[in-house]
């Protein structure tokens, strides 16, 4: 129990401590609203972008650090002893630790900035995907070793510890057997990068945009909107199409015309129809085939395949969209008539047989 009946000197020490602590927080003041200001702002006139990210992550951790400072401080002051000199040297350097943990925690944030420099610097492209696994990874380093030195500083075994996990090994992997594939399904996916963000793939789970890949798992945007979040470990496991790795985009379908065609115009037909295709720009010229492929029950049928340079979903029906009218033009100057499906009956009357030819008309063949 402390005394509480003091004397002035006393008082006036804890005034003196209280004053002390007071000044610190003036200080700390001083100092965010004005001198680390001025830094940051001097540092981004001479455009180094580093320095600035690091001024930045430990903003916050340098306010602390005022604090700590003014109690230290003021504590000898104080007329009663609140904490021995062991313990205090203790708290300090653990408050200490746990600031420049933050500091470096924050500064995680900055690895793409890093890597971006890197790739300017030394001509090395570094695939997008990685970054958010390496700032998860910077950021759990951090903790472990924050935790450790502090864990340390109080006398407890950090590699007793380990040792006691290494003892446990085999409970704590059946334990966390879906952690851990999910981890090495996310190292899978990072080391051969199937797909990175930004990208719109489709699995057997789901069909979308990759927003984000952590250790556990995938994020993605579907074209709905909604966000799914895939395990890496099903991710890993299962076939992915990746439609932003296509360098074109493939066009095939048949289009039939009517049996009364003469055999000159579909050949022609056929021809203006591949050279209408060779001659648009927006046409991949490697592969195109347009030729009169079958008989069918009710049409000539042209097979055409071919593949446009875009491989936006949107530029892709645009172009799509052109070559149909294209083809229309063909047909109309050449007046050859696209086929409906028909069905010819054959009618008894009066013992001898009639034969009638019916039309039906579809408005889709689809």
């Amino acid at each position: 129990m402390f005394d509480f009946t003091l004397t002035v000197d006393e008082w006036k020490n804890i005034g003196i401590a209280i004053g002390i602590f007071v000044v610190f927080l003036g200080l700390r003041k001083l100092f965010t609203t004005y001198l680390f200001k001025f830094i940051i702002g001097l540092v981004k006139n001479i455009k180094v972008d580093i320095v600035t990210n690091i001024l930045e992550a430990f903003e916050k951790p340098l306010r602390w650090v005022f604090v700590i400072i003014g109690i230290q401080v003021a504590l000898p002051y104080l007329p009663f002893e609140l904490l021995s000199a062991t313990v205090e040297g203790k708290i300090v350097r653990s408050a200490f630790m746990i600031l420049i943990g933050w500091g470096f925690f924050n500064l995680a944030d900055s690895t793409s900035l890093f890597f971006s420099t890197f790739s300017k610097n030394f001509d090395f492209q570094v695939d997008r995907i990685i970054i958010p696994f390496v700032e998860k990874t910077i950021r759990v380093i951090v903790i472990a070793l924050s935790v450790s030195v502090i864990a340390d500083q109080w006398g407890f075994n950090v590699n007793g510890f380990v040792a006691g996990l290494g003892i446990g090994g085999l409970a704590f992997a059946l334990a966390a057997r879906e952690a851990l594939a999910n981890l090495f399904g996310g190292v899978v996916i990072i080391t051969e990068k199937p797909f990175t963000i930004g990208d719109w793939i489709k699995t057997p789970s789901v069909e979308g945009v990759v927003e984000d890949i952590s250790f556990r798992s995938t994020r993605v945007r579907t074209f709905a909107q909604a966000l799914v979040t895939v395990p890496n470990s099903t991710l890993s496991n299962e076939p992915i199409i990746n439609w932003a790795k296509m360098g074109k985009r493939q066009i095939a379908f048949h289009l039939g015309v009517t049996y009364d065609t003469p055999k000159a115009k579909l050949e022609k037909v056929v021809k203006e129809i591949k050279e209408m295709l060779i001659e648009h720009p927006e046409i991949h010229n490697e592969v195109i085939f347009v030729n009169f492929d079958r008989f069918s029950d009710s049409s000539l049928d042209l097979y055409l395949y071919f593949f446009t340079n875009t491989t936006m979903f949107g530029d892709y029906l645009t172009v799509k969209e052109d070559v149909n009218f294209r083809i229309m033009e063909i047909l109309e100057k050449e007046h050859v008539e696209i086929a409906f499906p028909t069905r010819t009956l054959v009618i008894q009357k009066d013992g001898q047989p009639v034969k009638e030819q019916e039309e039906f008309f579809e408005r889709s063949r689809g």
